[in-house]
């Protein structure tokens, strides 16, 4: 699965990108959120408050309970603004 970081959680996380391989535990948004937490401290700066943090499937934005199974990528963004 690709996952794709922006703005300031790309920037906590210090990649824009990268290939992920979550256990087959990791059944939800929200479970890749928590595995991804594990991964470091960079990852748990970025996560650190989970409800601030947005994701797309598939560039479908989804709640923290939707399952990632056939996922092919996965983006993490802050809530944003219009104007």
């Amino acid at each position: 699965m690709r996952a794709l970081y922006f703005a300031w959680v790309r920037e906590r996380v210090g990649l824009a990108e990268e290939e992920i391989a979550p256990p087959e535990t990791v059944k939800t948004v929200a479970d890749l959120v928590a595995w991804l937490k594990g991964r470091g401290e960079n990852y748990e700066a970025a996560f650190a408050n989970e409800m601030t943090v947005r994701a797309a499937l598939d560039r479908a934005h989804v709640k923290p309970d939707a399952l990632i199974a056939t996922a092919r990528e996965i983006a993490f963004f802050p809530p944003m603004t219009g104007g």
